[in-house]
C-alpha cells in the first residue's frame, strides 16, 4: 500500500492506482478527456498533467502513472497551469466556434475546461482543419470537426460494446475517427457514445436542436423496455419527453442504457390513446365515451358475466400497483384466470427462487463459468450481455449457450438446442469447466413450448445435483424480458394450470398487446386499458392508460429488486393512471377497492408481501424444488425476440426504432447476429 503526498495531502492507496484516481478520492479535481473510468487508458489528450517528484522535471500524465512510496504530486503549480494552457490551446487549434449552435452546448467538458484553462485569444492564425461528418445510423449525428481524438468512443465500441467498426484512422494533422467502411454502427449500445463524448462531435440525431439542458425538467426514474431495470433520467420541457439518459447504478446498469431505452420515447407521444371509447353493439364500431358511459358499460358487462367465464392479462409494460388493483378487483368477482405470462412461457412460479435472476446482474462479475440456455442475452437484456462481455474480457471465463446460435460480441461453446439432451449437455459441461462459481441463465426461450414445466424441474435437479446452489452462492438464473412480469408472479398475477381464453366471454387487457388476439373468442366482451391503440385494443373498449413516465410507480426487475418509477409529464387528454381507473371502475361495479391513495394501495401490497416494500434492494430466495417432473420431448428453442427495436407498444410507436429496423435489418452484420 504506498503512501504519497497529493498537494500536501498524504494518502495511502491500494497497488497500481493512477495518480489521478488518488487524487479524485481525496477530492482534488484534475482536468481530462481521453481517460474514462471504465474505459482502457490510452493517455494521448495530456490534459491531466501533473508534476511528480521524485521524477523527470516535465509534466506527467496522471491517469498512466501508478501512485508510488514517497511520491510528492503537484496537481496545480505553475509548470502545470502553463503545460494545460498550451494543451487546451493545441486542442482548440482546429475546433470550430460552434458552442452557440452545438448540441453538446451546458454539458461540454471541452467547453467547461476552456473556461478553466484556456486563452482569451489564440496565436493560430493558419486555416482550420475541416473534417468530413460521418454517416453513421439513424441515431447518432456526427460533426467531425470537433473531435479531438479522445478515442472514447473507439475503446467503448471495441471494449463494452464488442464492436470493431469505428477506428483511428491516418496519422498526424490528417488522423481522424472513422467506420473502417462505410455503414452504421450496429451495436445496441450505440448511444453510450454520445454520453462519453467530451466534446460535441458525437450528439443524439433525434434530439439535434431540440433544446438546451438549462431548459429541460429532470426526472430520475426506471426504463421498462425490459427486465433490467436500468436506471435512466427523463429530461422534459412541457408535457413532452425530449431525451432519455442513463443514471448510475453499479449493480444494474453501471453508467449505460442500450439504444431502445434511449431513443424510443418519441414513441410515447404517437399512436396514444386519450379518451375512453366504446364500442356500439350495433355497427361494432368506436365511438368516443365519457368516462361514467364507459365505467357503467364495462360495470354491466363484468357484472352479467361468469366468474369462470371471466379472464385478466396484464402486459409487458405494467406497474405493480396497476396490477395489484386488477388483481383485488377480479377476485372481488371470485374470478381467479389471470395471467402475466402472455408470451406462452410455461413453468412454475410457486417458488420464487424458480424465477428469479438469484445471483444478481452484478453477480456476473464473481461467475467463473457461464451457461446461456435458451436467451439471447444481446437482444433480451443488452446490459446483462455487456456485463458477460467484461467478465470474459477481464477474466477470460468460459461461456457455452444452448439455443439458437446470434453473435453475443463474446466468444462461447455451442452445446446445440436439442432440448431432449438438455441435461447431459449440462453435466458435460459442468464437468468439463469444473468451476466453483458456475451460472447457469434461462432465457423465456427455453419456456415457451409444451415441455416448460419439465425442463424447469430438470433445471432444478441439475443445478442441486451439481452444486450449482449453495448457501454462499446462487446460481441459478432466470433472465425475463418483460418489466412487469417478476411483480406479477410475485403477487400472484399467473394460473399455474393455464386457462383456454377461446372460452372466455369478458377479457381484461392490461396493457396486453403482445399476443395473437386469435385467442380470444370473437364473441366476448373485451376491454383494453392502456396508452397506445396496438393490437389489444383493436377489437375492445378502450380506457387510456399511463405510459412510464407519466406515472409513479413501482417495477420489479428480473433480480426481484424493487424499483420506484418517478412521474416526469403528465398524461394526455382524458388519460389517467391506471390504478386509480381500476379504483374508479370497482365503485361502478359497486365493489370499491379498499384504498383511494397510492399510499394507501402500496400499504396494502405491503401488508401481504412484506418483501415488496424493501427498494433498490437484491432479494436472496429461500432455495426449494420447483418445476413438474415429465418426460421431454425433442423442441428445438427459438429465442423469443426477431427485432431488438420493435418489442412492446412504445417501440412500435417510435419513428426512430422504424429507422433503426430499416437501417439496421439491411446490413449483412445485423442480419447475421439475428440469424
Amino acid at each position: 500500500m504506498p503512501k504519497l503526498k497529493i498537494d500536501e495531502v498524504e494518502i495511502e492507496v491500494a497497488p497500481g492506482t493512477s495518480i489521478l484516481q488518488a487524487a479524485e478520492e481525496i477530492g482534488i479535481e484534475i482536468p481530462r478527456f481521453c481517460y474514462h473510468d471504465r474505459l482502457s487508458v490510452p493517455a494521448n489528450c495530456r490534459m491531466c498533467l501533473v508534476e511528480v517528484t521524485p521524477g523527470p522535471p516535465k509534466p506527467q500524465a496522471s491517469c498512466a502513472l501508478a501512485c508510488a512510496e514517497g511520491m510528492e504530486v503537484k496537481t496545480n503549480s505553475d509548470m502545470i497551469k502553463k503545460a494545460r494552457k498550451g494543451v487546451m490551446e493545441m486542442l482548440l487549434i482546429n475546433h470550430p466556434l460552434d458552442c452557440p449552435i452545438c448540441d453538446q452546448g451546458g454539458e461540454c467538458d471541452l467547453q467547461d475546461q476552456a473556461m478553466a484553462y484556456g486563452f482569451d485569444r489564440s496565436r493560430y492564425h493558419e486555416n482550420k482543419r475541416a473534417v468530413p461528418n460521418k454517416e453513421i445510423g439513424p441515431l447518432i449525428k456526427t460533426i467531425m470537426t470537433r473531435c479531438i481524438q479522445c478515442t472514447r468512443c473507439v475503446r467503448f465500441g471495441e471494449e463494452i460494446a464488442g464492436m470493431t467498426e469505428l477506428g483511428l484512422l491516418h496519422r498526424g494533422e490528417d488522423v481522424e475517427i472513422d467506420t473502417l467502411i462505410e455503414k452504421s454502427i450496429t451495436t445496441e449500445l450505440s448511444g453510450n457514445m454520445i454520453d462519453i463524448c467530451p466534446v460535441g462531435a458525437l450528439t443524439s440525431k433525434p434530439y439535434a436542436f431540440k433544446a438546451r439542458s438549462w431548459e429541460l425538467t429532470k426526472t430520475e426514474t426506471v426504463d421498462v423496455h425490459d427486465a433490467v431495470g436500468s436506471n435512466i433520467r427523463v429530461d422534459s420541457r412541457g408535457g413532452e419527453v425530449l431525451r432519455v439518459l442513463p443514471r448510475l447504478h453499479e449493480e444494474i446498469n453501471e453508467e449505460w442504457i442500450h439504444d431502445k431505452t434511449r431513443f424510443a420515447y418519441d414513441g410515447l407521444g404517437r399512436s396514444r390513446l386519450d379518451r375512453p371509447w366504446v364500442r356500439d353493439e350495433d355497427t361494432k364500431k368506436l365511438r368516443e365515451a365519457s368516462w361514467e358511459e364507459a365505467f357503467t358499460v364495462i360495470a354491466s358487462k363484468l357484472k352479467e358475466a361468469k366468474p369462470e367465464n371471466v379472464a385478466a392479462l396484464a402486459g409487458d409494460l405494467c406497474d405493480l400497483e396497476s396490477m395489484v388493483a386488477l388483481k383485488d378487483l377480479m377476485n372481488g368477482f371470485g374470478v381467479e384466470d389471470l395471467e402475466c405470462r402472455i408470451d406462452g412461457a410455461q413453468f412454475d412460479a410457486s417458488e420464487r427462487c424458480g424465477y428469479l435472476f438469484n445471483s444478481g446482474i452484478a453477480g456476473i462479475e464473481d461467475a467463473d463459468a457461464i451457461l446461456l440456455v435458451g436467451t439471447n442475452p444481446r437482444w433480451e437484456a443488452a446490459l446483462v450481455n455487456a456485463r458477460i462481455r467484461k467478465k470474459w474480457r477481464r477474466d477470460g471465463i468460459p461461456v457455452a449457450v444452448i439455443g439458437e446460435q446470434v453473435d453475443l460480441t463474446y466468444p462461447y461453446e455451442y452445446l446445440g438446442n436439442d432440448t431432449k439432451a438438455l441435461e447431459d449437455l449440462i453435466k458435460k459441461y459442468a464437468k468439463k469447466v469444473k468451476a466453483k462459481k458456475p451460472m447457469v441463465i434461462v432465457g423465456m426461450g427455453a419456456f415457451q413450448n409444451n415441455n416448460g414445466f419439465a425442463i424447469h424441474e430438470m433445471l432444478y435437479k441439475a443445478c442441486k445435483d451439481m452444486g450449482w446452489v449453495s448457501d454462499e452462492w446462487n446460481g441459478f438464473n432466470v433472465l425475463h424480458n418483460a418489466a412487469s412480469r417478476v411483480g406479477a408472479l410475485d403477487i400472484g398475477f399467473y394460473s399455474q394450470d393455464g386457462f383456454d381464453l377461446s372460452k372466455k366471454s369478458f377479457v381484461y387487457l392490461l396493457g396486453a398487446d403482445d399476443f395473437s388476439m386469435s385467442q380470444v373468442a370473437k364473441k366476448a366482451f373485451v376491454v383494453y386499458q392502456g396508452h397506445h391503440g396496438d393490437a389489444g385494443a383493436h377489437r375492445a373498449d378502450i380506457l387510456p392508460g399511463a405510459a412510464y413516465t407519466e406515472k409513479n410507480a413501482l417495477y420489479v426487475n428480473t433480480e426481484g429488486r424493487v424499483q420506484n418509477g418517478r412521474r416526469a409529464v403528465h398524461p394526455p387528454g382524458e388519460a389517467r393512471e391506471d390504478w386509480k381507473i381500476l379504483r374508479a371502475l370497482s365503485g361502478y361495479c359497486a365493489k370499491p377497492l379498499s384504498y383511494d391513495t397510492q399510499h394507501d394501495l402500496r400499504m396494502r401490497i405491503v401488508d401481504e408481501w412484506e418483501f415488496l416494500g424493501d427498494l433498490d434492494v437484491l432479494p436472496k430466495a429461500e432455495w426449494k424444488a420447483f418445476g413438474e417432473k415429465g418426460k421431454i420431448t425433442k423442441t428445438v428453442f427459438k429465442n423469443p425476440i426477431e427485432n431488438f427495436y420493435m418489442t412492446n407498444s412504445i417501440s412500435r410507436a417510435s419513428v426512430t426504432m422504424q429507422k433503426c429496423t430499416e437501417s439496421f435489418f439491411n446490413q449483412a452484420s445485423f442480419a447475421e447476429a439475428a440469424e
